[in-house]
């Protein structure tokens, strides 16, 4: 059996060396390793591919995020929402621009922004919501683009873990993760669904006037050359990770089709084990597995890890500690206690290697020793 890893970028790697290295070659034989041909085929590719007007790539999806709400012109002391069950790039960005990060819980189901916590949030001062596509799956877009109409707000969605998920609307349309708010936003860190080969993100609209400021602060406020219409910063796509994205983007649908799969061979596993709760799949969402998520409802977790890790089998945990419990975002407005299933979730999640290149040999070596791991760990 080969090793099993979280996610196996070698194996994958090797099913595409040939276009991958080609495309490589052209950009070295070009030399336009910044904002050359390669970015912009990529660019229009993932607008094709997504079916939205404008992609702005830049340098990473913690940036996508920081750009997106610059261009919006927010000022500081802005309120802005987002959850406290995720990574911390949304509350990072928020912090680092001055405005006012606002925690709200999630949904015990989906692990996404729970609407009705959003509601109770609002306040004068808040100006934007943040939700974030958890773990491959969308949060409640239809019911949140109606708070932010009712109440004059931006949306800019975090679909770093989602892309190419789709979102059904109740009149029947359907959309695609990170092109339904003013902004989407995406990472492609090599472990994402659609992943380069180092650092790389994207941001989509389908508003002119704002992908216009976007596509400026992306390359430090300016439009001419040394003429600097607004304060911007220096985050873009190079050419040689556009070329890899642009292959992979070919594949993309593919690599969802053996991640949900992969997920389908673990729901069948463990749907008869009771300690373990399997991924719900909301019913407005498709889900495309960037994790497997899994609840340890009853047992010891660090027991059942332990064990895990001495079969060769690594296991992660996203997220030990919600946002308002870490450290460089402590704030009297929260303690603990006060976002009970974030909480909950933290101290019981567990996720399972999850990629495109997982076969059926490895798939039953991961669900027979974590049953196994379920039962030592009462």
């Amino acid at each position: 059996m080969k090793e099993i890893r979280m996610v196996d970028l070698q194996t994958q790697y090797q099913k595409i060396k040939q276009e991958i290295n080609e495309e490589i070659q052209k950009v070295l034989d070009s030399s336009a390793f910044i904002n050359g041909p390669a970015v912009q085929k990529f660019q229009a590719d993932l607008e094709a591919y997504l079916q939205v007007k404008h992609v702005i790539p830049c340098g990473n999806g913690t940036d996508a995020l920081q750009v997106s709400l610059m261009a919006l012109g927010l000022q500081r002391g802005d309120e802005v929402i987002t959850s406290t069950f995720t990574f911390i790039a949304s509350a990072e960005i928020i912090a680092l621009l001055g405005l006012t990060p606002v925690l709200v819980d999630v949904r015990p189901d989906t692990f996404n922004m729970d609407v009705e916590a959003v509601r109770k949030a609002i306040t004068p001062k808040t100006k934007a919501i943040i939700p974030v596509h958890l773990f491959g799956q969308c949060a409640h877009m239809e019911e949140i683009l109606k708070i932010a109409k009712e109440h004059h707000l931006f949306v800019v969605e975090d679909a770093c873990q989602a892309i190419g998920s789709h979102y059904r609307f109740s009149d029947g349309s359907s959309r695609m993760a990170g092109t339904m708010g003013d902004f989407g936003c995406t990472s492609f860190f090599p472990s994402k669904n659609l992943g380069g080969y180092g650092d790389g993100g994207a941001i989509f609209t389908n508003d002119d006037e704002l992908a216009r400021k976007a596509r400026g602060i992306v390359n430090h406020g300016m439009f001419v050359r040394y003429y600097h219409e607004m304060v911007g910063v220096n985050s873009r796509l190079d050419s040689l990770q556009a070329a890899i994205l642009d292959v992979k983007l070919k594949h993309l649908d593919d690599y969802v089709v053996a991640r949900k799969r992969a997920a389908a061979y673990y729901d069948k596993a463990f749907s008869s084990c009771p300690e373990l709760e399997t991924p719900h799949t909301a019913p407005f969402s498709e889900h495309v597995y960037h994790q497997y998520t899994l609840r340890l409802k009853k047992g010891n977790r660090d027991k059942l890890i332990a064990y895990m890790n001495e079969q060769q089998i690594p296991v992660m945990i996203y997220y030990p500690v919600p946002l308002h419990e870490q450290k460089a975002y402590q704030d009297p407005r929260y303690r603990k206690g006060d976002f009970p299933v974030s909480e909950q979730l933290c101290s019981e999640v567990i996720s399972l290697p999850m990629h495109t290149e997982l076969d059926e040999e490895q798939l039953a070596y991961i669900c027979d020793h974590l049953k196994k791991a379920v039962e030592l760990c009462q």
